[in-house]
């Protein structure tokens, strides 16, 4: 059992909104059953990744056959309970689509009664909204009630919901004029319990910084009721989609600019590279990505190049957002500023590409004492680090303008687009070099697959230019902003502008290797067809050569006595050699004879006028 489902965790990878690959002959199952089961179950080890994320940390087998033996038995009886149409089709729209009510908040609303009018909790003012003029919310309010994403919704255990519900991670950062205090918060009870706004609890505070690890209902519901914050703002964080279907009810439009400068808050989207010695890490890295209740994934590189790179070595993109929202407050209030960034968990499976970024202050001297800092395998301990650090200029800004808390994240997520911008030049100076070289590719690869490796690329590039620019256009340039007198973000303008302007560069360059790739293709194509044509000749010389032999036995074999044809031999020869020089001639030749013919047609023509 441990073997197979083991086996399976590491083979089968199901984001929420795709179908996955049944794998039938890992779990040992009947052809019959894979319909009926196979789809249904690698959904289920999908949503229970997090329950299973301590088996490659030593737990017992003993304990991770107990695990895997409750999740299936609590799937076989969802399985019982939900039509077998619904559960084969691992069908997406479970939850409902767009255009209809949603399934999850109508089962609640059964098993509850009838919904109060008044709002007593966040959950029931994000189904106000939705029901009054915000349809988009509808999202939220079914990620809280399943605590991760909705078409997850029937396939996750009670307790798998309720572990996801209470996952509290949050790092609370006062900033005072000579201090940094940290306060760890794993509990929702501790959330609840900090101090009340009172004058007291802010003695000599300037500002208040929730850091917070991935989302769960208590913290959506907790922070979101006593900081009374935009539920737009967790709705934008929750899931990783570049574009949408006609029926997808998590759907993201995009708001007109007047409303978004009057917004205390934006998002960040940047994908960080990893680098993974083995496939079989990165399969751990997509089942950590699974684990998560925000939805992220991870986008493999197909490229591998021999000799350069280890056999069965990985490089993963994966799509992350960082996302500041600010506490709205009096003009004249001498309250010290509330913020909260959310991050996105970590993937601990692999290594940061290239191993990471540098800081970003300058080297110590010899004399001076090095600060200790985190590994970099948590941009959550990543960004800590660098707002704990944070200058008394610095922080003496946030009054005037609360994005200061930003400004070192987004530094951050300036350095992991520096990295992918370096990864992409590699990834394209290695597909020149194929075309150049043919042994730098595999061996049964052609230009065909380097074609297929730039597609890739050339449809990333668009996106990444897109994301670039609107954190360009709706963070760093953005001089309206709640609460703000000046701008400080724009100190990071020139280097978003170099990373779109390379961004650019590195597109144009893949659009003209595209070209230079399809060129070689043709060449070789007309080199192929060159040979084919002259096997094609071969042919029809010998088909030259048959036929006037042919003929001339035809002719001579009109003679019913064959005791005559012994004194024709010599006759036959005679006549055929040279009838098949002649054909031969005139097949070899044939351009230039209907050269010299047309011409003279054309000197009789002339004459003749």
């Amino acid at each position: 059992m441990t073997k197979n489902v083991q086996n399976c965790f590491i083979s089968i990878l199901c984001p929420a909104n795709f179908k996955p690959r049944p794998v039938v002959t890992a779990l040992n199952w009947e052809p019959a059953e894979e319909k009926a089961g196979c789809v249904g179950l690698c959904n289920v080890i999908d949503e229970i990744l997090v329950i299973f994320r301590t088996w490659f940390t030593g737990d017992s087998k003993l304990e991770i056959e107990r695990w895997a033996a409750d999740e299936l038995r609590c799937y076989e009886k969802t399985r019982k309970n939900e039509p077998l149409s619904r559960m084969n089709l691992r069908d997406a729209y479970i939850i409902g689509d767009v255009y209809e009510k949603s399934h999850i908040r109508r089962e609640q609303t059964k098993s509850s009664g009838v919904e109060t009018a008044a709002p007593k909790t966040y959950l029931d003012h994000i189904d106000q909204l939705t029901d009054n003029g915000w349809p988009q919310l509808r999202y939220l309010g079914d990620w809280m009630r399943v605590t991760t994403a909705p078409p997850k919704w029937q396939l996750l255990s009670p307790e798998a919901k309720k572990e996801r519900a209470s996952r509290v991670k949050v790092a609370l950062l006062d900033f005072r004029a000579d201090s940094v205090t940290r306060h760890d918060i794993s509990t929702a009870a501790q959330l609840r319990d900090l101090p009340s706004d009172s004058p007291t609890a802010y003695d000599g505070l300037l500002s208040r910084l929730f850091v917070v690890e991935d989302l769960s209902r208590h913290v959506i519901e907790t922070l979101g009721l006593n900081l009374d914050v935009d539920p737009m703002f967790f709705r934008g964080h929750l899931s990783d989609y570049i574009w949408y279907n006609t029926r997808d009810p998590w759907i993201e439009l995009p708001d007109i600019d007047f409303v978004s400068r009057k917004r205390p808050y934006f998002h960040v989207s940047y994908s960080p590279a990893r680098y993974f010695r083995a496939h079989k890490d990165l399969s751990l890295a997509r089942m950590e990505a699974g684990g998560f209740n925000v939805l992220r994934r991870i986008s493999r590189d197909a490229i591998w190049i021999p000799g350069a790179d280890i056999p069965g070595s990985e490089v993963g993109l994966l799509r992350s957002k960082i996302s500041f929202w600010v506490r709205p407050r009096k003009e004249s209030s001498t309250d010290p500023v509330t913020a909260i960034l959310l991050v996105d968990p970590s993937i601990t499976a692999g290594f940061p590409l290239w191993g990471g970024h540098n800081d970003f202050d300058v080297c110590p001297s010899v004399a001076d004492k090095v600060r200790a800092r985190p590994h970099k395998n948590s941009i959550f301990e990543d960004i800590i680090y660098h707002l704990q650090n944070m200058s008394v200029e610095d922080l003496a800004i946030v009054a005037q303008d609360p994005r200061m808390l930003f400004q070192k994240p987004l530094c951050v997520i300036c350095a992991e687009w520096q990295t992918l911008l370096q990864y992409t030049n590699t990834r394209l100076t290695q597909l020149e070099w194929e075309i150049e070289d043919p042994y730098l590719r595999n061996v049964e690869e052609d230009l065909t697959t380097t074609l297929n490796k730039l597609h890739v690329w050339r449809r990333r590039f668009p996106l990444y230019k897109t994301i670039v620019s609107e954190v360009l256009t709706k963070v760093v340039r953005r001089q309206e902003f709640p609460f703000a007198t000046t701008n400080s973000l724009c100190i990071l303008e020139k280097d978003f502008e170099l990373i779109l302007d390379k961004l650019n560069q590195l597109h144009n360059r893949a659009e003209r290797i595209m070209s230079v790739v399809t060129a070689v293709m043709s060449i070789e194509e007309s080199k192929k067809a060159l040979g084919q044509n002259r096997s094609l000749a071969r042919l029809t010389y010998l088909a030259v050569t048959f036929v006037p032999l042919s003929f001339v036995s035809s002719f001579f074999a009109m003679n019913e006595d064959v005791t005559r044809l012994g004194r024709t031999f010599w006759i036959y020869f005679a006549v055929a050699i040279p009838v098949t020089l002649l054909a031969l001639i005139v097949v070899r030749f044939s351009d230039t004879l209907s050269n010299i013919a047309r011409r003279l047609l054309q000197f009789s023509a002339t004459k003749g006028q």
